[in-house]
């Protein structure tokens, strides 16, 4: 059974910056592909940055290029969202995700198999 709990959520200023982790229950890690995605309220889930299996190939969502940094480290199975720069419009509960194998092309929620039960973050003006 493969689990993910994200944690570093929380509430920063704009312009501040957050670091959120996600542990990863599964012993073949190595072999996933993780990413992030957002939900705000009443709005749909949304892709935020992806990473390959290896760490060697990432993407970013437009609205987050330059800001965000998606990592990880195998040895510890977790990836992380290094957010810098945080404006309002970035509030949302973030959610890890997993699939196995996967590309940086999977950027839909459907893509992936496994998801955390989500963070908060909340960025205020």
């Amino acid at each position: 059974q493969v689990q993910l709990v994200e944690s570093g959520g929380g509430l920063v200023q704009a312009g501040g910056s957050l670091r959120l982790s996600c542990a990863a229950s599964i012993q073949t890690f190595k072999w996933y592909g993780m990413a992030w995605f957002r939900q705000a309220p009443g709005k749909e889930r949304e892709f935020v940055a992806v990473i390959t299996s290896s760490g060697g190939s990432t993407r970013y969502a437009d609205s987050v290029k330059g800001r965000f940094t998606i990592s990880r480290d195998n040895a510890k199975n977790t990836v992380y969202l290094q957010m810098n720069s945080l404006k309002p419009d970035d509030t949302a509960v973030y959610y890890c995700a997993a699939r196995l194998s996967g590309s940086i092309w999977d950027m839909s929620p459907r893509d992936y198999q496994y998801w955390g039960p989500g963070i908060q973050v909340t960025v205020s003006s």
